[in-house]
This record gives C-alpha cells, structure tokens and sequence, in this order.
C-alpha cells in the first residue's frame, strides 16, 4: 500500500482499487477489453466525516464498493477512487 499526500474531505475516502483478474477460475486468460472493473479495494485516506456521521472505515481496510461508485483519479501515476462513504457496501 502506498502513502499519499492527499486528504478527502467530509464523508469522503480516497481508495486504491485491487488489480482485475488475469485469468477466470478455470485458467482461461482475460484479455484487457474484456476484464471487470474491480469492486473492492484497500482505504488509503478518509476524510474527517460530517459532524453528526463519524466515520466509520479506516485506512488499510480491504472494502467491497459498486461497480460504478466513486470518480477515478491519478495521483504520481497510480490510479485511485474516491468516493462517499456510503458508496462503500462491506468491510471485509
């Protein structure tokens, strides 16, 4: 996990997507048009949360989000999501 110099605001949580499968559970390889978006990631930064709705995940927990939840973003050329917290499904 990497560290960034970036501070979400609100109910806000910047998160690191895991890596899209390579192959299925059968061994067949996925080429890159056809591959998934991954749904689920490790917090890399939260925000503050609202006065009346502390937060509720912190950094380095492994969560499950939607598949188009969140706004993709490239800081130092990694790719990152952030989103509000309650796009976030399971902590896992």
């Amino acid at each position: 996990m990497t560290t960034v110099k970036i501070k979400p605001l609100a109910d806000r949580v910047l998160i690191e997507p895991a890596a899209a499968e390579e192959k299925t559970a059968g061994g067949i390889i996925i080429p890159d048009t056809a591959k998934e978006k991954p749904q689920k990631g490790t917090v890399v930064a939260v925000g503050p949360g609202k006065k009346d709705e502390p937060m509720t995940v912190k950094v380095r927990d492994q969560v499950l989000y939607g598949k188009y939840a969140g706004t993709e973003i490239t800081i130092d050329g990694q790719n990152y999501l952030i989103m509000r917290e309650s796009d976030i499904v399971a902590v896992i």
